[in-house]
């Protein structure tokens, strides 16, 4: 870990940050969702390239550290919210990785640890998640269901959970009077890196999985989000969204000039210890 190249990647000076408090934390959460996106080209490849299959996704901390920092890439929430734990970790905030199911639509959550999320011990206990889609999780937000709101708009809050498999429940609406929706379930238990994997190999390799379709890059806004499909650009303003179809040929541009990404930038081969 070299913390001041990562901070510097998220737009931080690392002079500027100061102890670990729960302002510096949220300052760190919310440069990062702003600044890193969340995209699965690791896993499907370049869309309009045949020959690329993409180059996978490690949990190695060494490789993502080279692929998010160095490369400047993003990734989805086992490589996210894995090497942001590293990052807090060597900050000095007491950071633990947890197991979560983000919900299918019949409230199930398929498979198992199908997220990484992350929880961190301050003055109380805070979920901390930098891995999200739509929409993402700006601020860090306490464990004992008091509501935060992000200045997009978006209300998040951990809730009990009803069910015997897992203690909490994580929820956001976009209005102040509207309807709580359920995002993702998770245990309040510390888990290894190494306990993703599993989970991780059958998300970027089963037919099923949502992440082995089109890719998908995504990259929160002040107002709301901006997601690159094959054939699209949407920009959502709370739950408001503006789509318009895009070619091939603009693509790459859009890519690294609206989320930062230079897919030509190749990755680092070498074999991690």
């Amino acid at each position: 870990m070299n913390s001041d190249t990562y901070l510097s990647r998220i737009g931080i000076d690392p002079d500027s940050l100061g102890e670990p408090s729960l302002s510096s934390l949220r300052r760190l959460q919310h440069a990062h969702v702003t600044t890193i996106p969340f995209e699965t080209l690791a896993v499907t490849g370049h869309p309009f390239d045949e020959t690329d299959d993409g180059e996978g996704v490690r949990l190695e901390l060494p490789h993502l550290f080279e692929k998010v920092v160095e490369r400047e890439r993003g990734g989805f929430c086992f490589e996210l919210n894995g090497l942001f734990n590293w990052l807090l970790s060597d900050l000095g905030f007491d950071a633990d990785r947890v197991a979560a199911r983000v919900l299918d639509d019949d409230g199930v959550g398929r498979p198992p640890a199908n997220h990484h999320s992350n929880v961190v011990e301050l003055d109380r206990r805070y979920v901390v998640d930098v891995g999200m889609g739509v929409p993402s999780m700006r601020r860090p937000t306490p464990l004992d269901g008091e509501v935060r709101t992000d200045e997009a708009g978006v209300s998040w809050r951990v809730v009990e959970s009803d069910r015997p498999d897992e203690t909490h429940l994580t929820q956001y609406r976009y209005e102040p009077d509207g309807e709580w929706q359920d995002r993702y379930l998770f245990s309040d238990t510390p888990r290894m890196l190494t306990y993703f994997e599993a989970t991780c190999d059958y998300l970027q390799s089963a037919p099923e999985s949502s992440f082995t379709g089109d890719p998908v890059v995504i990259r929160p806004t002040e107002d709301g989000h901006r997601k690159l499909a094959p054939e699209s650009l949407t920009r959502y303003v709370g739950s408001e969204s503006s789509e318009r179809e895009i070619g091939a040929a603009e693509w790459d541009d859009l890519l690294e000039r609206e989320f930062g990404i230079d897919y030509r930038v190749e990755a680092d081969e070498s074999p991690v210890a």
